[in-house]
């Protein structure tokens, strides 16, 4: 029987020879992630259920990303209750303040490889398909569940694979090409379905772009994002891992599997525009919106290669005077290169704020915010309403590049006129 990738995943995890979709299995969990914001409620369920220890304390993952440092008296609270729980189950990955955002660590620090089931109460846990892995978000009470078996029901989902062909123009991204996807499929064309990424284009893509299109998969509904692992894959995990993975293949003619081809090579930067991610706009649409913040960071746009497009931009410019803008490298293994290489040093000089590792403002409740009327230009994944502060503001998403030239001018700005 031919199978996606997905399908042999839950194969593999379920102990059966196939599965299709549909099929509802119990699937052992190879990696189970929480963090400050959402561990707590996990917590709370947990002790309930009346199990004394978990499952399996190597294989639980604990950060601290949403509100670090602690932001305010409910924040400290929380991070009391999960060194707590750190220490009483002696789960060993246990990241403090100190790392940054939780789905740039997990792949960093190796607990991600190709062919495993990664659960995390973050919808954006879907990011780890990137390197192969069938990776989603499941709420609090259900990870309860899973700290005290390490199994958890599953619906096999079926699978749309997007065939992305072509050579990106200048000054396009991985974001332009995920929010093209999204602004034709929408924000419920892919309810419950793996989103894969295949073709030339995804080749050519270095492990980092191919992130930033998992993570937004859960923005077109999917229930995961994927990318089948290759040589990039593996060069990726050299030295980050000692794990032992199967590199898992999907076969083409798999019985669920839908097939959607994507030309990119006359796309134009693309906009999200309020109060929706499916909202998508090339930038000549929109170009000249005025701005109030640029916000360069989150587990979509804020690792090294986002920092060094926008360190080009900004180069010898400077942050117009009529707004400001945020910084956020997503983890501290990014943000240490970034020292490294001196674009620190740009940012700084332009007169950008330089911000911890965090998650920042793209939850709307740290630092950063927006407030009535603002409008935020954001490289991070969603712009509903009050995302990033007042329910009477507005954000807009991009690549790292566009924030940078609009960071610039002040209004929405093609970098390609820069």
């Amino acid at each position: 029987m031919s199978m996606t990738i997905a399908e042999k995943i839950f194969a593999k995890a379920s102990g059966k020879k196939e599965v299709e979709a549909g099929d509802v299995v119990m699937s052992n969990i190879d990696v189970a992630m929480t963090h400050d914001l959402t561990g707590p409620l996990s917590v709370e369920a947990f002790e309930k259920i009346g199990v004394p220890k978990v499952w399996d304390p190597e294989k639980i993952v604990i950060l601290f990303d949403h509100q670090v440092p602690a932001d305010s008296l409910d924040a400290v609270t929380n991070h009391m209750i999960m060194r707590k729980f750190v220490k009483e189950q002696g789960i060993t990955n246990f990241y403090d303040v100190r790392e940054g955002v939780c789905h740039q660590v997990l792949p960093e620090k190796g607990h991600v490889v190709p062919g495993e089931i990664v659960v995390g109460t973050d919808s954006h846990t879907c990011t780890h398909g990137a390197l192969g892995a069938f990776a989603t978000g499941i709420g609090s009470t259900d990870m309860s569940m899973v700290f005290a078996t390490g199994k958890l029901w599953f619906k096999v989902p079926e699978t749309i694979k997007f065939n992305i062909e072509g050579t990106l123009p200048e000054h396009t991204y991985a974001k332009d090409v995920v929010l093209n996807i999204i602004g034709h499929v929408g924000a419920d064309g892919a309810t419950y379905k793996a989103c894969q990424f295949a073709g030339e284009t995804t080749s050519n893509m270095s492990v980092s772009d191919r992130m930033v299109m998992c993570n937004m998969a859960i923005e077109m509904g999917g229930k995961t994002g994927l990318v089948e692992p290759d040589q990039k894959t593996v060069n990726y995990l050299k030295n980050r891992t000692n794990k032992s993975y199967d590199i898992i293949k999907g076969d083409d003619d798999a019985e669920s599997l839908e097939i959607i081809d994507i030309d990119v090579n006359d796309l134009e930067p693309q906009i999200a525009c309020p109060h929706n991610v499916d909202n998508v706009h090339g930038i000549s649409k929109v170009e000249g919106t005025p701005i109030d913040q640029v916000f360069l960071g989150s587990c979509t746009n804020g690792r090294i290669q986002d920092l060094r497009d926008a360190a080009k931009i900004l180069k010898g410019n400077k942050v117009s005077d009529s707004i400001r803008m945020l910084v956020i490298p997503a983890s501290r293994e990014v943000y240490t290169k970034a020292l490294n290489e001196g674009l620190m040093n740009i940012f700084v000089d332009s007169g950008a704020l330089v911000c911890n590792p965090c998650c920042g403002p793209c939850l709307g409740g740290h630092v950063g915010l927006i407030g009535p009327g603002e409008v935020s230009l954001s490289t991070s994944n969603r712009n509903f309403k009050g995302r990033q502060g007042s329910s009477e503001g507005e954000v807009y998403l991009s690549s790292a590049a566009v924030a940078a030239a609009s960071a610039i001018t002040g209004k929405i700005e093609d970098p390609r006129n820069l």
